[in-house]
C-alpha cells in the first residue's frame, strides 16, 4: 500500500530518490543509481546544469503558461520524455509498464529500451502511440534485424540507436554487488531482500526480472557485463548506421553524441535527430557533462536536425537551461525512475508532477509564457557566449 501523503511531502526528485533508497535493496538500487568507475560524470551531469544561469525578465504576462510542443509530427504536453533504462523492473517490479502508462496519461514520449525487463510489444501497447524504441546494435546481425522487425510490427514511429557503448562500462557498484543476470541469491542478496520486505514480496509476485527481448539468447549469461557484450558490438560503424537509416522507415535518432563532428556525420547520413548524451554517466567517467557538450554541437549543426539531450536532469529549470542552450527536447530517466522506486505508479506520477510544477514556475519566473519562447537571449551574460 502506497502512502500517498508521504509522496505528497516529496518536494524534489532528490526527495524521491531518498525514499526509493529506503525501499529498495542496495544491489537493485545501485543498478539504476550508479555510474561508471569513480562516478565523476554522474555527479558532473547534474552539477553542470546548476552552473547555467538564466536572466529573468519581468512585467510580462505569464498568467497562462504553455509547456507543450510538437516533435516529429506529434503534439506533446511537456518538453521532456522518458529516457530508456534497461532492467528497470529489477529496481521496482513492474516499473517498465508503470512508466509507459504514465507517459501515455501525461502525453509525453516513453522510450522502451531493448534491454528492458518487459517485451517491447507490451510496452508499445502500454504507451499506446507515445512509445519510441531504443536499439542496442547486437554483435549478431540477425538479432538486430529481429528487434527492428519487432519494433516495426509493434508500431513504434521513432527508433533511437544507442551509439555510445562500444565497450561495456565499468560500474564499480555492480561489481561490488556481484550483480548477475539472471540474479543469483547469494547470502548478502538474501539479507538485503529480507531488510526490504515490500520490494521482496512485490518481486515474488512479478517473478525474477530478466532482459525480456533477449530471453532465448541470454539463458546462459552469468553477469550483467556479459549481457551488455551480447547487446552491442565494438564494430558498429558509420556504414552500419547508414544501412540502418536505409532499413528503418520511421524517424531515426542516434543517442550518445558528444562531439560536433559526430553530430554532423549523423546529419549527412540522414538521421532525423541526435540525443546529446553520456549514458547518464554510466559508460565513461572521463567525458564532458552533456549540458557542456551541447552548445558546440548546436553551433555545428546550425539547425540541420532535431537535438535532444539527456543525462543529469533533476529540476524543471534544467529543461529551460537545455532549451536556452539549443536543445529542442530533453529526456529524463532516473528522475522518473526514482518516483517509481519511491511509490510505484503513484510515485512515478509524483515525479512527473514535481518536474512539471518546477517547469511551470520557472517559466513564469523567467518571464516566458511558452516553453517555445525560451532561447539563448535568456542566458546570463556569464554563459551567453557558450550559446549557439
Amino acid at each position: 500500500m502506497v502512502d500517498l501523503m508521504r509522496l505528497d511531502r516529496a518536494a524534489s526528485i532528490d526527495d524521491l530518490r531518498a525514499m526509493a533508497r529506503r525501499r529498495i535493496p542496495r544491489f537493485a538500487f545501485d543498478l539504476v543509481d550508479g555510474g561508471a568507475e569513480s562516478e565523476r560524470n554522474l555527479r558532473r551531469n547534474s552539477a553542470a546544469f546548476e552552473e547555467v544561469e538564466l536572466t529573468p525578465r519581468y512585467m510580462r504576462d505569464v498568467g497562462q503558461i504553455d509547456t507543450g510542443l510538437r516533435l516529429f509530427g506529434q503534439a506533446f504536453a511537456a518538453p521532456f520524455g522518458m529516457a530508456p533504462i534497461g532492467m528497470l523492473n529489477a529496481f521496482w517490479p513492474g516499473a517498465d509498464v508503470m512508466l509507459a502508462r504514465l507517459c501515455k496519461a501525461r502525453n509525453i514520449p516513453y522510450t522502451a529500451s531493448s534491454a528492458a525487463s518487459t517485451p517491447l510489444e507490451t510496452l508499445a501497447e502500454a504507451a499506446d502511440g507515445n512509445g519510441w524504441f531504443q536499439l542496442y546494435v547486437s554483435s549478431d546481425a540477425d538479432v538486430t534485424e529481429g528487434l527492428v522487425v519487432r519494433a516495426e510490427t509493434a508500431g513504434y514511429p521513432v527508433m533511437m540507436v544507442t551509439a555510445d557503448v562500444p565497450a561495456a562500462g565499468k560500474r564499480d557498484r555492480d561489481i561490488r554487488n556481484r550483480l548477475a543476470v539472471p540474479f543469483r541469491f547469494t547470502p548478502d542478496v538474501v539479507l538485503q531482500c529480507a531488510l526490504k520486505p515490500r520490494w521482496s514480496l512485490t518481486s515474488l509476485r512479478h517473478g525474477t526480472p530478466n532482459v525480456a527481448n533477449y530471453a532465448d539468447l541470454l539463458q546462459s549469461a552469468t553477469s550483467y557485463a556479459e549481457v551488455q557484450k551480447t547487446l552491442i558490438t565494438p564494430g558498429f560503424t558509420w556504414d552500419d548506421l547508414a544501412r540502418l537509416r536505409d532499413r528503418w522507415k520511421g524517424r531515426l535518432l542516434v543517442k550518445g553524441i558528444l562531439h560536433p563532428q559526430d553530430a554532423l556525420r549523423c546529419a549527412e547520413i540522414g538521421c532525423d535527430g541526435i540525443v546529446v548524451s553520456n549514458h547518464g554517466g554510466r559508460q565513461v567517467a572521463f567525458g564532458p557533462p552533456t549540458i557542456e557538450a551541447l552548445p558546440p554541437i548546436v553551433r555545428a549543426l546550425g539547425g540541420q536536425m532535431t537535438v535532444l539531450l539527456d543525462s543529469g536532469i533533476r529540476r524543471g529549470a534544467d529543461l529551460l537551461r537545455a532549451k536556452a542552450l539549443g536543445a529542442d527536447f530533453t529526456l529524463a530517466g532516473r528522475a522518473l525512475a526514482f518516483g517509481v522506486g519511491a511509490g510505484g505508479a503513484a510515485g512515478a506520477a509524483r515525479a512527473f508532477e514535481i518536474l512539471e510544477l518546477e517547469l511551470v514556475r520557472a517559466l513564469g519566473q523567467l518571464g516566458a509564457a511558452r516553453f517555445a519562447d525560451v532561447g539563448p537571449d535568456m542566458l546570463s551574460t556569464a554563459v551567453a557566449q557558450a550559446a549557439p
